[in-house]
């Protein structure tokens, strides 16, 4: 199993933070701590309770292995967009599905990685 890196895990909900303009203050009270103890979450210097990083995921919108590995899953909407314009034809339909499974078997085995 991998050992958990606070660091990252810190720098990405920085990231994830910075990405929706919100200051450290803001998620801190979304989330329900203080700003102090905000800060040394993304500094990687304390480690939250798994309610805190929960509610952390929940705010920012982020799944958790996004956050913990830095490995987004690919969505709907974004494997639809790198398809193109929609699935319109039962054909089309078919080779998506392919399509969207080899995706999300390429993004499980990069998280494994």
């Amino acid at each position: 199993m991998r050992e958990l890196d606070y660091n990252k895990i810190g720098l990405r909900i920085r990231q994830a933070r910075k990405a929706k303009g919100w200051s450290q203050g803001a998620l801190a009270e979304k989330c329900g701590i203080s700003m102090s103890f905000m800060g040394h979450i993304e500094r990687g210097t304390r480690i939250m309770s798994m309610d805190t990083f929960a509610s952390i995921c929940e705010s920012l919108g982020a799944k958790a292995d996004e956050l913990l590995w830095g490995i987004p899953e690919p969505t709907e909407a974004s494997l639809s967009g790198m398809w193109g314009q929609g699935v319109a034809k039962s054909a089309d339909s078919d080779s998506y599905t392919i399509y969207t499974k080899i995706m999300k078997s390429v993004a499980q085995i990069m998280s494994e990685a």
